[in-house]
């Protein structure tokens, strides 16, 4: 992969202009990085308001009907729903693991087997989550294992 860097004249717009000969699941995952670069999201902590990088998000969960963004020493709940947050972040780190988990798999440290299919991820900062054996393979995928 050829790499070009550009600077434009002082009036023109930063561009960024990909080349493929197909459209692959990297570039795709690349394309996916840099717009949600600028992306916030916005979580609600009392009655403040916070804007989040993604990439601070470890993993967003469901519980009784409210969807709650953890980040590494705060939760946050969030306005939208599950899988509104999965369309937002599909194509990217971002991947569903159970039914009511989406996870950041940039905060994965390592993935141990558990019962029944099923495998324990362990978090940067120290939390785990169970990964359900349906999102198993997706997991493989995302990590090309």
């Amino acid at each position: 992969m050829k790499i070009i860097i550009e600077e434009p004249n002082s009036e023109g717009e930063e561009e960024i202009i990909i080349r493929c000969r197909q459209m692959s699941s990297e570039i795709l995952q690349l394309i996916n990085a840099i717009k949600t670069q600028k992306q916030m999201v916005i979580g609600y902590e009392n009655s403040n308001i916070h804007r989040i990088n993604p990439m601070n998000i470890y993993y967003f969960e469901a519980v009784d009907n409210k969807v709650f963004i953890y980040c590494k020493e705060k939760v946050y709940e969030s306005k939208l729903k599950l899988y509104e947050i999965e369309e937002v972040f599909s194509n990217s780190d971002f991947l569903r693991v159970a039914k009511s988990v989406i996870l950041n798999i940039k905060k994965i440290t390592y993935l141990s087997p558990a019962f029944s299919g099923r495998f324990e991820a362990t978090l940067d900062n120290g939390e785990k989550t169970i990964i359900s054996r349906q999102y198993v393979s997706d997991l493989k995928k995302k990590l090309r294992v």
